[in-house]
């Protein structure tokens, strides 16, 4: 899908210059790796009224006690179903789709299916995969997962585009059939998280966007830079967004300053709003928040962050509904 064509999903989430903030189940603080997935639904609900951009889900196919949490425990398709039908207007995105574990006709009916029931509301962050213990699981080996990625990558768009694809590729002999439903607007946002084991030029190229995790200020300011200019030389006037994740400890001292914490920061909320300015700044165009290691609960933190720093960013990335929030 190409970014200019009208996505509800893809266009609250993401416009050139600006910066809008989303949420990552679960919503919620805890110790451990398993969750307890109390009051989902609500917090959603919440989040969108406060204006909030999104709701990410992730995909963890398997409980691996090496790896570190299980993410929302449900599988990322089921929870967006019913997740969907919980909200009206907020941006659902997974952060990431495993593509080299599923199969791609799986992958498109899925998707599709969300995305009707959503109104468009589906962006799609997907990846590669980097847990080993999952790919002897499915049977597939570990060490083809680029191929298989950029195969199911061509293979999901192609199913989706058209009516009656004829596709023959390694993956999918399909002729005579058709997957339905198709998406709302002809296709779904892709965004390729990391490097998926694909090079630049190739995210560039096929993805309409790229999903990164946090990195030192002046790395990713030249990182956001490179991947302007290759996004200009390969598809001249067509704005694919930069967005990346970030765990956030928010204190009750809306002054302390930053202190690192794993892929992101212990602060104040003054302080958080700086850096989202500064993301803002160097090209950052959304911020998908994890709530995991934060010392108060998610809920409140979720407020504050609504209450109080989602009015200072530029007007134009609030929803109308963001004026009623009392």
């Amino acid at each position: 899908m190409s970014p200019s064509l009208a996505q509800t999903g893809f266009d609250r989430m993401f416009r050139p210059d600006q910066l809008t903030v989303g949420v990552f189940f679960p919503i919620e603080a805890y110790r451990g790796s398993i969750p307890t997935m109390q009051n989902q639904a609500g917090l959603a609900q919440r989040a969108e009224a406060l204006g909030y951009a999104a709701l990410w889900v992730r995909d963890v196919p398997l409980y691996d006690p090496t790896f570190g949490d299980v993410g929302q425990i449900f599988d990322p398709w089921v929870y967006l179903g019913y997740i969907a039908a919980q909200t009206d207007r907020i941006a659902l995105a997974t952060g990431s789709i495993i593509f080299s574990q599923r199969h791609p006709l799986h992958l498109a009916k899925a998707a599709a299916s969300v995305d009707q029931l959503s109104n468009g509301r589906l962006v799609m962050g997907v990846a590669s995969g980097d847990r080993p213990v999952e790919f002897p699981a499915f049977g597939v080996d570990f060490e083809s997962r680029g191929d298989r990625f950029r195969q199911t990558f061509a293979d999901f768009k192609q199913a989706l585009a058209s009516d009656f694809p004829v596709i023959r590729s390694s993956l999918t002999q399909l002729e005579g059939a058709d997957v339905l439903p198709k998406p709302v607007n002809g296709g779904i946002p892709l965004l390729v998280t990391g490097h998926s084991r694909q090079t630049p030029e190739w995210i560039a190229e096929q993805a309409d966007g790229w999903l990164y995790y946090p990195r030192h200020p002046q790395m990713q300011a030249r990182m956001i830079q490179d991947w302007r200019t290759l996004v200009d030389r390969v598809s001249p006037g067509t704005f694919k967004p930069y967005a990346q994740s970030l765990y956030v400890d928010l204190v009750d001292d809306p002054t302390a300053a930053p202190t690192p914490i794993h892929l992101g920061y212990r602060l104040g909320r003054d302080r958080l709003l700086d850096l989202f300015r500064h993301l803002r700044d160097i090209g950052v165009n959304h911020v998908g928040l994890n709530l995991k290691y934060g010392q108060r609960p998610a809920a409140e933190v979720l407020e504050e962050i609504g209450q109080e720093i989602l009015p200072h960013l530029p007007a134009e990335v609030l929803t109308h509904d963001q004026a009623s929030v009392s």
